[in-house]
């Protein structure tokens, strides 16, 4: 019997074994993907986030493989509307850290295989779990074979379908939006640096983030959601509401999302426990939920090793965590919600107004500092 089984090898997932390996707990994670992704997917670290991926001693090499933005300009019809500096911020993490998921991922994996070799279980699929009672049982099947593991407690970290989450009986039904988006990594030919870069355009809202090795990521939203997004049709939007053009041969990553949110009813069930995705599902407009998963686990390990390991009655902790941890989830889809809005499509005539409100509420130094601490989770 193992202490725990986490479900899903993503950087949720991976993270969160590591916390519980290091608490000295017995932990497989168990992960259907042979290998390990390559797609750029979600870049953003932020600076509660970063604090606590230190905790697990892989902040540094983040770090040294990532891109320090300090700074998000907003621009509009070739204007400035202003400047969010994160020098405000409290600490010393006064930046966002874009690092692709794939090199973050790497990361935690290749420093969980250092140190706890065989914690992660590649291509082994998840049937179906049982809460037995005294124990947690998970069918799995590798190879063509299938096996029972048991474990005291079963932590769900398999995204926002998670079958963990299903076998569990806890509900989450989708909230759908009305927001598109294609995103793709091109090489930067902009001087924007390491600056963050928002257009506020009458078609909507453009995204511009800075990535290692010379590229830069851009986000464009769109009306209606798109099958099959091409580089082509990407750069074109690109230059017809920024009028930058981008190189269409040097992209790297493309793909199209549309918009939804989910909050579980739940996030303990018996010896089940969600993390991340699994319990919270959030507009990746904003960066959140990458984030608010790792701070899910940050806040979850050391209740879980009270309890296995000490013996101690959990309880009252873990109904805290879920109260707390559905609470911050719900205010980042709030937050998510907002971000959204501002970036919907606007005629001239309401855009140039609104505009001019949000430079000048940057430029208040309350409202600048407020605005910067809600861009970085704080």
């Amino acid at each position: 019997m193992h202490d725990v089984i986490v479900v899903g090898g993503g950087p949720v997932g991976l993270y969160t074994a590591l916390l519980l390996r290091q608490s000295g707990l017995d932990v497989v994670v168990l992960e259907r993907r042979p290998e390990r992704g390559s797609h750029s997917r979600a870049i953003g670290i932020h600076p509660p986030a970063l604090r606590a991926l230190a905790a697990a001693g892989v902040a540094d090499e983040l770090r040294r493989r990532g891109v320090l933005i300090r700074d998000g300009i907003a621009r509009s019809g070739g204007r400035h509307v202003g400047t969010v500096s994160f020098s405000v911020l409290p600490g010393t993490e006064q930046y966002v850290l874009a690092v692709p998921q794939a090199v973050t991922e790497e990361i935690l994996e290749r420093r969980l295989e250092r140190d706890f070799p065989g914690t992660l279980l590649r291509g082994v699929a998840l049937l179906t779990t049982h809460d037995a009672g005294d124990r947690v049982l998970a069918v799995t099947r590798s190879q063509g074979e299938d096996a029972v593991l048991d474990a005291k407690l079963i932590v769900a970290a398999d995204g926002a379908r998670s079958s963990v989450r299903d076998d569990a009986g806890i509900s989450a039904r989708p909230r759908r939006y009305p927001d598109c988006y294609v995103m793709g990594d091109f090489r930067d030919d902009t001087d924007d640096g390491d600056d963050a870069v928002l257009y506020l355009e009458t078609g909507g809202i453009v995204e511009s983030f800075p990535l290692p090795d010379g590229l830069r990521r851009w986000v464009v939203r769109v009306g209606s959601p798109v099958e099959h997004p091409t580089v082509e049709k990407l750069a074109a939007l690109i230059r017809e509401r920024t009028g930058i053009g981008v190189a269409p041969d040097t992209n790297s990553m493309i793909s199209a999302f549309d918009v939804r949110s989910r909050l579980a009813k739940r996030f303990v069930a018996g010896r089940t426990v969600l993390v991340g995705d699994a319990a919270h599902e959030i507009s990746p407009i904003g960066g959140q939920g990458m984030n608010l998963g790792w701070l899910d686990a940050a806040r979850l390990a050391p209740i879980i090793g009270a309890s296995l390991q000490d013996g101690k009655d959990v309880a009252a902790h873990l109904a805290r965590y879920e109260k707390e941890r559905r609470a911050q989830a719900a205010l980042a889809r709030r937050k998510a919600h907002l971000n959204m809005a501002l970036g919907r499509p606007l005629p001239a005539v309401l855009m140039r107004p609104r505009n001019a409100v949000l430079g000048a509420l940057i430029r208040n130094g309350a409202v600048h500092g407020g605005v910067a601490r809600a861009f970085t989770m704080q």
